[in-house]
């Protein structure tokens, strides 16, 4: 006789409210619909819209449809606002009101058993994700801004590690999808001591570093990168380092450390002068730094090495810049636009526990995003 598949009953609804319905925001509910099925046969749970926001207004409701839902998001896909759709479930974002109030007023209106969902990449969102812990609700984010601010702010949102685990997740702050926060956790309940994380962290610069690696010249690369959509309209977003350094703070935070943005070492991939510059002046001016750029690539590569723009999380101190691998470690492996953590632990003290896979895309990160939702359907919420 065949094995049987247990089919649980439904039996589990979690309530949400999402807030940001930009490219990730709209993936993840693409990602929630199309996944029903699978979410109703294997846990037994139904995952209820009652809130979709953006800065202008917000679609409320007890329980938002599925149709409902798709029309709010090809309204957002199409260039609308909310606060312009036709439908009586539209709250609109008061005259003179601040996004952040207006995010706040939302939230006290929720039910305590909602999992606040932030999409945003705005620390607009912080008084309501404050706010939504102090009552009793649950947080999932992917935006950075909120863990990488103030460590006050950290630690009015993460507090303790049972509400890290129960209350707060925030997988898709670092790496997308990748399960990095979790092996993080994971490490910490095992009590296996982390010693050092190294890591890199954006697919832009890891496409960068690939070229050099290739011995093509810095100026090229960047500007074929910006042309393929890889960089920011102003590449220098990327090239500075900045957003490689939000993540490795909440590394370092999620390890126990207390440090600010302005304790973590920045080096970035052009000189100070060229930070003043136009973004036209900026990528007239690259060429300038290609000897300096295939000089240096050159001395790791005579000594079997290979430049890498990478985190380092060690001694006390948190560095980000460019650094010089050797080939054989799993960062020297590293090729194209893949992101990569390297744990050093007591049990994985020469051989690193690694994390590695895509980090960037608005499908992976909202599969991270899902995930840690499913997970707190079920966690306790005392903590």
């Amino acid at each position: 006789e065949g094995l049987r598949l247990h089919t649980p009953a439904m039996s589990r609804t979690a309530n949400f409210a999402l807030i940001g319905a930009g490219g990730v925001g709209r993936a993840l509910v693409e990602m929630i619909l199309s996944s029903r099925d699978h979410h109703a046969s294997t846990y037994g749970l139904w995952l209820n819209a009652c809130l979709v926001a953006d800065s202008s207004g917000a679609l409320v409701a007890p329980s938002l449809s599925d149709a409902k839902l798709r029309d709010a998001m090809k309204a957002k896909e199409d260039g609308r606002r909310f606060n312009e759709m036709n439908s009586t479930e539209v709250v609109a974002r008061e005259s003179g009101q601040s996004a952040a109030d207006f995010l706040l007023s939302l939230v006290n209106n929720l039910g305590a058993d909602t999992i606040i969902v932030d999409c945003t990449a705005t620390d607009d969102t912080v008084p309501a994700l404050k706010r939504a812990l102090e009552s009793g609700k649950r947080v999932v984010c992917a935006n950075k801004k909120p863990f990488s601010g103030t460590q006050a702010t950290y630690d009015a949102l993460v507090g303790t590690p049972a509400r890290h685990m129960h209350r707060v997740r925030h997988e898709s702050t670092v790496g997308a999808g990748l399960p990095v926060i979790a092996a993080l956790q994971r490490l910490s309940a095992a009590h296996d001591p982390v010693s050092r994380v190294a890591g890199t962290f954006s697919g832009t610069l890891g496409y960068v570093m690939t070229g050099l690696q290739q011995g093509r010249p810095f100026s090229e690369i960047v500007l074929e990168a910006k042309g393929l959509g890889y960089t920011e309209p102003d590449p220098r977003d990327d090239l500075g380092g900045v957003d490689v350094a939000r993540k490795a703070l909440i590394i370092a935070r999620g390890m126990g450390w207390r440090l600010e943005m302005a304790d973590v070492s920045v080096t970035p991939l052009y000189p100070d002068e060229f930070a003043k510059l136009s973004v036209d002046e900026f990528m007239q001016r690259l060429p300038e730094l290609d000897a300096s750029f295939k000089e240096k690539s050159a001395a790791a590569a005579a000594k079997g090495e290979a430049l890498r723009y990478a985190a380092t999380v060690e001694g006390g101190k948190l560095t980000v810049g460019p650094a010089s691998v050797p080939l054989t470690s799993p960062l020297g492996s590293l090729a194209g636009t893949d992101n990569l953590v390297e744990f050093y632990t007591k049990w994985y003290p020469e051989s690193p526990l690694v994390v590695r896979g895509a980090g960037a895309g608005a499908g992976t990160t909202a599969a991270g995003i899902l995930a840690d939702m499913v997970e707190l359907s079920f966690a306790a919420t005392s903590a």
